[in-house]
């Protein structure tokens, strides 16, 4: 397997492709980076994807900062009206759908568009859900704005992954460390967005902080669309083209997928009640069929084979690290309209600006876990040892609400704690985990790879508004030290088994 990604050689080739595939390693470099620029020691091009991502974030974390609320707020605040337990799982199913469709999006990258004009067609879907979200009233523009939203994120989430991992050889030293830097863009947004969005939605309601979320998106794209000339050359081809033949075929499998929906929504089997554990099914079965696919190819080689075999255990940590993360956006914020004190000097901090405290904490802490990456080299740890660190930080978090049950007003500086352990382990997780996605991926399934990683969340998403449903106030100590016993286990475990599942990534570190 070439370090470049390079197309299966029984699929077509362009004579770009061909051409770039017979240069030498230098010129392949400069494929990579077309500009010849750096961005903090970094490839060029990423500063462009930093600023996509900050914008997509803002919009998408700024519109989540009061989603909730405005599902469960009565209409006289401006809201919905809609059961607290139903809007939590509503919230935690649409999260799993996000990454669901990352499946849908690394499909028609790798097949149809490639990675480049994927991202931008999902960019343009997010734009218009905002704005659906901010003109359309009611549970209809509630629901044509989640589905657009969810699509156009999934397709920019596994997409825009790839086009980070394709500025670097598999090998570079440098990539983890652009990860970080990476996700520092996501998690600017991530801050700014609920700020803005808070403080718009509290002054003059939730349609208007909608309407900010699409503006957010609008800039986003207008500047990927000035510097996408930069991107590295190997994003704009397709990996493994569909041939035309089989396009009548996959159109039958959309239209009956769509019609098998629509009969589930429509004789109840799959409704508001239940969305959680429908999305945990569907992306248990697709993440099955998924690693099916992939070790059954015969494009993939034996190397690519145990490197994919080595994922599962990951993925599984994955997926039980985002089923307590994740609940920032149901349970933590139902935990702080009703259990915080979020009165400082007689002001009253909006609910949507605790989660501002994780993509802070990020800010702060990217830039020192990029320079630890980049000042060990070869000897930072493996990623198993990171991903089960960072799974028993996630759970030693949902242990320290413990000390505050049964206090009548929670200081809104001890959830800033919380938060901030749990930041400790994302970093350990989330984005070395997209780095990995990219690095373990076999050359014909570059996207897909990564939609693995983002199914992990989404099986986890789902299960953090499944979960959600078990939240009371009265039941917070057994919530709590259940919840976050059985996730430091499961990061105990991970650091148990580090060295085979390290030996099988076969070189990938």
């Amino acid at each position: 397997m070439t370090p470049d990604n390079s197309i299966d050689p029984a699929a077509p080739r362009s004579s770009s492709a061909t051409s770039a595939h017979a240069r030498p390693t230098a010129e392949r470099a400069t494929d990579r980076n077309p500009s010849g620029r750096t961005f903090m020691g970094q490839p060029g091009p990423l500063l462009n994807l930093f600023n996509v991502e900050l914008w997509e974030r803002f919009s998408f974390y700024g519109m989540q900062g009061i989603l909730l609320l405005y599902m469960y707020f009565q209409a006289t605040e401006g809201g919905l009206g809609i059961d607290k337990h139903v809007a939590t799982g509503v919230v935690g199913a649409y999260g799993g759908m996000v990454y669901v469709f990352s499946i849908v999006g690394g499909w028609v990258a790798d097949r149809l568009l490639g990675s480049e004009r994927t991202m931008f067609l999902s960019a343009i879907s997010i734009m218009a859900g905002h704005i659906s979200l901010a003109l359309v009233p009611g549970v209809p523009g509630l629901v044509l704005g989640l589905v657009l939203v969810a699509v156009g994120s999934g397709g920019l989430k596994a997409n825009i992954t790839n086009l980070v991992g394709n500025l670097y050889d598999r090998t570079d030293p440098r990539r983890d460390a652009g990860f970080s830097i990476f996700y520092m863009g996501v998690n600017i947004g991530g801050l700014i967005g609920p700020l803005l969005t808070g403080l718009v939605q509290q002054a003059w309601g939730f349609h208007f902080g909608f309407g900010l979320a699409a503006i957010g998106m609008a800039i986003g794209l207008i500047q990927y669309m000035v510097a996408r000339k930069d991107l590295p050359t190997t994003v704009q081809r397709v990996p493994d083209p569909l041939p035309r033949s089989q396009y009548g075929r996959w159109v039958g499998i959309a239209v009956g997928a769509l019609a098998l929906v629509g009969v589930l929504v429509a004789t109840g089997l799959i409704n508001a009640d239940n969305l959680s554990t429908a999305v945990i099914t569907l992306s248990a079965v697709a993440a099955v069929a998924i690693f099916a696919v992939i070790l059954r190819s015969s494009k993939t080689t034996p190397d690519e084979h145990s490197r994919v075999l080595a994922f599962i255990p990951l993925f599984i940590g994955s997926a039980a690290f985002f089923a307590l993360f994740q609940q920032q956006f149901t349970v933590i914020t139902l935990y702080s309209d009703t259990r915080l004190d979020r009165v400082v000097g007689g002001w009253e901090m909006p609910i949507p600006w605790v989660q501002s405290f994780n993509p802070m904490f990020i800010i702060i802490l990217s830039p020192l876990f990029a320079l630890l990456w980049t000042k060990l080299g070869r000897r930072q740890p493996s990623t198993p040892v990171k991903f089960g660190i960072g799974i028993a930080l996630m759970g030693s978090a949902f242990l320290l609400f413990l000390p505050m049950v049964g206090t009548p007003r929670v200081p809104v500086l001890w959830v800033a704690l919380i938060l901030l352990v749990a930041t400790l382990g994302e970093l350990l997780v989330s984005p070395v985990g997209l780095s990995l996605s990219t690095k373990l991926a076999p050359a014909a399934f570059p996207v897909m790879m990564v939609s693995l990683y983002y199914l992990s969340a989404a099986l986890g998403t789902a299960a953090a508004g499944a979960l959600a449903g078990f939240y009371s106030a009265d039941a917070e100590a057994s919530y709590f030290g259940v919840l976050g016993g059985v996730t430091i286990a499961i990061g105990l475990v991970m650091l148990a088994i580090s060295k085979p599942v390290h030996k099988a990534m076969r070189g990938i570190n």
